[in-house]
């Protein structure tokens, strides 16, 4: 099970031996979606691993989903990998706060002008390359506290 949640719609795809095999998406905010849709998942799928998407994106919606996959970890045992989200938006700027954006660049992840205002939205993948996640799973947070 593969969440992005880190800007609107969240989405959510359900994999089976890496391949997408059903989608969820949501426009409500982080902390009502995900328990709908979890509800569903838990009820008609076994998952057996969560994979989310750590940031950079709405702080809001990644300390949801954060402690919201945290929790389902712990109580059913499974693993919980992360990635950042650039993974799934063609590697393009993903919007900050005012008029700054995420760019992932070699140095890392920076904030910077889109002149442009262009990103590409985030995808679910046909198929799960598990080797973009890792076990450091906590927020990834860009930006200092306001």
């Amino acid at each position: 099970m593969l969440c992005i949640a880190l800007s609107s719609p969240l989405i959510v795809g359900i994999y089976n031996q890496n391949s997408l095999i059903k989608t969820f998406e949501s426009s409500e905010p982080s902390s009502e979606a995900l328990p709908k849709i979890f509800y569903e998942i838990l009820h008609s799928y076994d998952v057996n691993a969560l994979f989310y998407t750590n940031g950079p994106g709405s702080f809001m919606s990644i300390k949801v989903s954060y402690v919201f996959l945290k929790t389902l970890s712990v109580a059913l045992k499974i693993p919980l990998l992360a990635c950042d989200g650039f993974a799934f938006n063609a590697n393009s700027p993903i919007k900050a706060l005012g008029s700054q954006w995420f760019f992932k660049e070699k140095e890392g992840i920076v904030l910077k002008q889109n002149p442009k205002n262009e990103t590409t939205c985030f995808t679910l993948p046909l198929t799960l390359d598990k080797s973009l996640f890792g076990s450091e799973n906590e927020p990834l947070y860009i930006l200092p506290a306001v």
